[in-house]
């Protein structure tokens, strides 16, 4: 067992090192596969890893929370997102035997809407839409008795932009310690490896490559599970100076926005908390400190980075909702319906 583990811990840190390299917003193809996957999850700030429950919605994230509990379970999740753009997720997931565990599917779809087009001269070409999808298959097995799991995920990307399509292929690998005596779960997580197998214009660009590490755990006297998420730590350092806040002295000196350590490590920092997590009623919370700090406005309290959310079950169903504070003129809205199909 000792053998095992030390293989796959060695083989899942040479699969890190090997695509290292800064990838954030706008800086690759298929970017929907970095949205929040579900309302739980915006609530919680808008990354979680360590969600090892019925919540079968969460593997999309991290393949190594698959697990016996979400044995039949149906998740449908819609996102009214900004500018008009709606996106949203399927999940489900079935168990074989207690041998071969549990197998997941998901889908995560985003439609652009409709745009106008326009030639070089300005003349009307007609409208035209754009839409990404990506089906993803996932497996977790037990690493011998210990109380580590490994959990990968494979993904089909098609991405259709006016004329333009694209085809990619994409995995997720997880490991994830999970200690049941204490309920502390711990875990990492690398998203996105992959490449185009077709490209838009003959242009080969990367994909959104991610590492995320995560914690939580229930408190043991109180009905509340807390989460804290290190997102992008594949780009260090992640802030940059924001040029409308260069401040000048009484001489006209300029001087621009400085950002120390503590700064950059807030910056990849979320964190979460969720009111009785295991009960029928579920009430969630959310701070995104990166997101806080990039949409706010100086001199003004707009709650950027907030979120904060709610779940009820009903018989066999389970209803989520979660509101996101973006800025003070963009929010989002997030809705989710989990079903058990025993």
């Amino acid at each position: 067992m000792v053998n095992m583990l030390r293989k796959i811990i060695v083989t899942f840190c040479v699969l890190i090192a090997t695509p290292l390299f800064a990838q954030v917003g706008g800086e690759s193809v298929y970017q929907f596969l970095n949205l929040v996957s579900s309302p739980r999850q915006a609530a919680l700030g808008g990354r979680v890893f360590t969600n090892v429950d019925y919540d079968v919605t969460q593997p999309l994230f991290n393949p190594a929370t698959i697990n016996i509990e979400q044995d039949n379970q149906l998740a449908l999740n819609f996102t009214s997102y900004l500018g008009g753009i709606g996106y949203g997720t399927a999940a489900y997931a079935y168990n074989f035997d207690r041998r071969l565990q549990t197998f997941h599917a998901g889908v995560t779809y985003i439609n652009y809407g409709t745009f106008d087009g326009f030639d070089e001269n300005g003349i009307s070409t007609g409208d035209f839409s754009a839409s990404e999808t990506a089906v993803s298959l996932g497996y977790a097995l037990q690493i011998g008795f210990s109380k580590f799991y490994f959990g990968s995920n494979i993904k089909f990307i098609t991405s259709k932009l006016e004329q333009y399509t694209s085809l990619g292929v994409a995995s997720d690998l997880g490991l994830l310690y999970n200690d049941t005596d204490i309920d502390f779960q711990a875990t990492l997580v690398v998203r996105n490896l992959g490449t185009q197998l077709t490209t838009f214009a003959g242009t080969n660009e990367p994909l959104p490559f991610e590492i995320g590490f995560g914690m939580s755990q229930t408190l043991e006297h109180v009905p509340l599970r807390w989460h804290i998420t290190l997102e992008n730590l594949q780009e260090w350092p992640i802030a940059r100076p924001n040029p409308a806040r260069i401040t000048s002295d009484l001489s006209g000196n300029e001087s621009s926005e400085r950002i120390g350590f503590i700064g950059q490590v807030i910056r990849h920092t979320i964190l979460g908390a969720e009111l009785f997590p295991e009960g029928g009623f579920n009430i969630r919370l959310g701070y995104n400190f990166r997101r806080a700090d990039e949409l706010r406005i100086l001199e003004q309290r707009n709650f950027s980075g907030v979120s904060a959310g709610f779940s009820i079950k009903l018989n066999k169903m389970r209803f989520s909702y979660t509101h996101a504070k973006y800025t003070s003129a963009a929010n989002s809205n997030f809705f989710g319906l989990q079903i058990d199909l025993q």
